[in-house]
């Protein structure tokens, strides 16, 4: 009970003097409640704030976390500081930011693999549906379906008619076991019926000397990975696995054009904070960091680095994320990939 609510209930035995104090502070309280509830925004941030990455410093995380930390703290006044926190697929810093304090103070720069570990790994130290808020969906870096100059496909419908004609025989390389790489694959044997056998890597850096020599006949890395090679001859590209045609890539039809409808796949970027930061806090942070990711200069800039930015709500991003858990739950189950202890 409300301590106003508890003395006005004992003062009524007073008959006229529970009456005039109802009267006196009958004004007071409306006075009070016109005020409404406190705005945590109202003096964020008041000191550093500090977004954690996941990742060793380099690649696309690391670099929008760096863009995002340097123009939304121009516009507070404020510093942004970035944690590199590496380790266990991400794990460890994803297990930091989920311990946090729910102050707005500490945020998380994710992207696809976080929303994947779920269903790859037995247990985990935190929840990502529950123990997270979504801010803001960044953007996203597509794959492209590369294979080597010898394959006899110019198309995805050719290199999809080799597969059945040869089952088991082509062979699809990744950067490691349940990494986005991998169930890009995965995700096109599923969605194409065809069988066709993974290769894991130690990282693209140890896949893409296979595939450019011909040791391995496909694989799905980034456009701006692939791209050099398909310059000089030493890669076919036969699609873009967005929803839609890449800027980066725009001769490329998508695997979904190409026969494979509702084929979307690559790797996807965005901010969370822990749960129970106050909703005004996310909605400055989703402003602030919307502004920023839609300046035409840093659009300009992580485009040509394959990175589209399209930044929306948090309910957006929310919807996005739950969906993706449920689409590579189903793919890394129909693909009996074994958990990770």
């Amino acid at each position: 009970m409300h301590r106003w609510q508890h003395f006005h209930q004992r003062s009524n035995s007073g008959a006229g003097f529970g009456s005039k104090m109802a009267a006196l502070a009958a004004p007071i309280l409306a006075a009070l409640m016109s005020f409404g509830p406190p705005t945590h925004a109202a003096g964020y941030p008041e000191k550093p704030v500090r977004i954690v990455v996941p990742t060793t410093q380099g690649g696309g995380a690391d670099t929008l976390a760096r863009h995002i930390a340097t123009r939304v703290g121009e516009r507070w006044g404020q510093q942004i500081v970035v944690d590199n926190r590496p380790g266990a697929n991400g794990i460890t810093g994803v297990e930091a930011v989920a311990k946090s304090a729910p102050d707005g103070y500490t945020l998380l720069m994710t992207f696809t693999d976080h929303f994947v570990n779920p269903s790859l790994y037995k247990t985990l130290p935190f929840n990502m549906a529950k123990d997270f808020a979504p801010v803001v969906f960044v953007g996203s870096l597509p794959f492209v379906l590369a294979v080597h100059p010898a394959v006899p496909a110019n198309s995805v419908q050719e290199l999809l008619a080799l597969a059945r004609a040869k089952p088991g025989q082509l062979n699809f390389g990744s950067a490691g076991t349940g990494g986005s790489v991998h169930l890009a694959g995965e995700l096109f044997k599923a969605m194409a019926n065809v069988d066709i056998t993974h290769v894991p890597y130690k990282g693209t850096s140890a896949a893409m000397p296979d595939l450019v020599s011909g040791r391995i006949e496909m694989m799905f890395p980034s456009a701006i990975t692939a791209k050099p090679f398909a310059d000089n001859g030493r890669l076919k590209l036969l699609a873009v696995t967005s929803a839609k045609r890449s800027p980066d890539v725009p001769q490329l039809p998508t695997v979904a054009e190409s026969g494979i409808p509702g084929f979307e796949v690559g790797i996807w970027y965005g901010v969370l904070v822990p749960a129970g930061v106050p909703a005004d806090i996310v909605k400055k942070l989703n402003a602030d960091i919307r502004a920023v990711v839609s300046s035409e200069d840093l659009t300009a800039l992580m485009a040509k680095q394959g990175v589209t930015l399209a930044p929306g709500t948090p309910e957006e991003f929310s919807a996005f994320y739950t969906a993706e858990m449920k689409k590579w739950a189903k793919v890394v189950a129909d693909a009996k990939i074994p958990p990770i202890n």
